[in-house]
């Protein structure tokens, strides 16, 4: 973090690369100077605590909160003083209150117009949900009143030493149990000996926080998690689907997901995935256990996740996936034509919270979870795993419904499964007609683009540094047929808009019943495949095909 000494007690405007552009003892005068100073930045307003370690406090919530609340009376607390004292971004604050909490929230919504949302009536826990006026972005404020007698209980209560700092409005800090010096150590310590069996749910969310900050969980910490591992079963589906989302969705999440099969965390949230560390494959695999190839998929997909949003490949992602350069940078070439149309797609939620691009990951966990209730060895010795793809799709509906995960997103991921070998399947035939894309996006949907990337990043996986040119090259060029459909020729090859109704066919004396919606569909592929381009030609036809059957 910046060394702000110099402001101690000063409002100063800030630059986007976080250097001071100017100090005042007010708010108004700081905000002048700096867009005079710099007019075409855009500039941050804070407050630089009195005392160390000098804590940029933004404008916004600390004067509106100020003048609402009396400042003697409530407490920046939790990951927000945490990431402040990291130097990371706060996207959302949690508030410790004296007084009662839901009463100042509701006070808070309503001088600000948020909105309102009652979290735990028996903990006087609140939330209002405002527009961030910097960034116009909806921000979460929750107020909670006091866990104990005093601040320091409160704080004695929580989760995590580092999750334990509370911040006064000002600007000094309370740390009864070394929070702060942990920080700066990058270790992971439980706040007290009962953190997990207060709320076993904090198991998943110390692996998390270790994998999203990159620290180390302490050594006696990592003890107690161990022992409580089994106690995750007790806590709430939703709770559980929340700290899975989150560490899916970690840049290099293969490696929390690793830890959490070491220390048996694992196993009773995702046993389908467990189980894959005992399910072995060969050839033509890299790897020969499903779990390291799985693995090896999901860093896969966060490679490509990477080449999309034009950043450099996580080097994680070479070492657990082992492809050659030369394979990464014909993918590249491959999806840059689509590399803004598949931005988008990906950032665009199936559910609430649920991203396309979160999703994929999942996708990518359960591609191959079918593998352990299929694995058959035949008289010559080979591995085959026939129909996985209908188990897997099937085990990951299963998970994903006792997770709680909403409809849409469920069928998606299960999709994902399901369809993950259409393309490779695509890619040994001679060429993709537009029939074939078609059907492609018939059977596989919205979730048609994903699948393509899974598809890739699985064959990063099955092959390694065996992955030839040529073989990229086939997958590359049916990946590049489909996209194209998909995002320049929807309307003639994915979803052409039918030249004829139900009750065209009616009117030629086809029958009510399942022939209708059968003709109907024959006729829309083959217009997708161009064999038939008006009215006139899908009526002749239909005509031809009224034949009994």
């Amino acid at each position: 973090m910046k060394d702000y000494s110099s402001y101690a007690g000063l409002w100063v405007a800030l630059g986007e690369t976080g250097q001071v552009v100017a100090a005042a003892t007010q708010p108004e005068e700081a905000r002048l100077t700096g867009r005079r100073l710099r007019p075409k930045e855009h500039l941050r307003l804070t407050w630089i605590s009195p005392q160390p370690p000098y804590l940029p406090l933004p404008e916004w919530p600390l004067v509106p909160l100020r003048r609402l609340l009396n400042p003697d009376d409530i407490w920046f607390v939790g990951g927000a003083v945490r990431d402040l004292l990291l130097g990371r971004p706060v996207h959302d604050w949690d508030f410790a209150v004296c007084t009662p909490a839901m009463k100042a929230a509701r006070c808070v919504a309503d001088a600000l117009g948020g909105a309102y949302v009652t979290l735990d009536s028996d903990h006087d826990t609140a939330r209002v949900v405002l527009d961030d006026p910097a960034t116009r972005q909806p921000v979460a404020l929750d107020f909670a009143g006091l866990r104990g007698h005093t601040l320091e209980d409160d704080l004695m209560g929580r989760d995590f030493t580092l999750n334990a700092i509370a911040l006064s409005f000002n600007g000094s800090l309370c740390d009864p149990t070394g929070g702060r010096r942990d920080l700066e150590n990058g270790l992971i310590r439980v706040a007290s000996h009962t953190t997990f069996a207060d709320d076993p749910a904090r198991l998943l969310r110390a692996i998390r926080l270790a994998g999203e900050l990159g620290f180390r969980i302490e050594t006696d910490t990592l003890v107690l998690l161990q022992h409580h591992a089994a106690e995750i079963h007790s806590v709430a589906a939703e709770r559980v689907r929340a700290e899975a989302m989150k560490i899916l969705q970690l840049p290099n999440a293969t490696a929390s997901l690793r830890f959490a099969e070491q220390v048996g965390v694992l196993k009773p949230v995702l046993e389908e995935i467990s189980v894959l560390q005992n399910t072995l494959q060969s050839q033509p695999h890299y790897y020969a256990k499903v779990f390291d190839h799985t693995m090896a998929t999901v860093a896969a997909v966060e490679g490509l996740l990477a080449v999309l949003h034009g950043h450099p490949r996580p080097r994680h992602v070479d070492r657990q996936t082992l492809a050659p350069s030369k394979a990464w940078d014909l993918v590249s070439e491959t999806l840059h034509p689509h590399q803004s149309a598949l931005v988008t797609y990906l950032d665009t939620a199936v559910a609430v919270e649920m991203p396309r691009a979160a999703l994929l990951k999942w996708g990518a966990l359960f591609h191959d979870a079918g593998k352990a209730q299929t694995r058959t060895v035949d008289s010559e010795g080979r591995t085959h795993f026939y129909g996985h793809e209908e188990t897997g799709a099937q085990l990951t509906r299963d998970r994903l419904e006792a997770l709680r995960f909403p409809n849409k997103a469920r069928d998606f991921v299960a999709t994902l499964v399901a369809e993950h070998m259409r393309p490779v399947s695509l890619s040994q035939a001679p060429a993709v007609t537009r029939r074939a894309t078609y059907r492609f996006f018939r059977d596989a949907g919205d979730a048609g683009p994903a699948v393509i990337l899974l598809a890739l990043a699985d064959a990063f996986a099955v092959w390694g540094s065996k992955l030839t040119q040529e073989r990229c090259r086939k997958l590359c060029h049916v990946a590049s047929t489909l996209l194209s459909g998909y995002f320049d020729q929807a309307e003639t090859v994915v979803a052409p808009p039918p030249l004829l109704s139900g009750y065209d066919l009616l009117a030629l004396g086809l029958p009510p019943g399942p022939r209708i919606g059968r003709a109907l569909e024959e006729l829309r592929e083959m217009q997708a495949a161009g064999e038939i381009t008006n009215r006139e030609e899908a009526l002749a036809q239909a005509k031809r095909s009224l034949s009994p059957e």
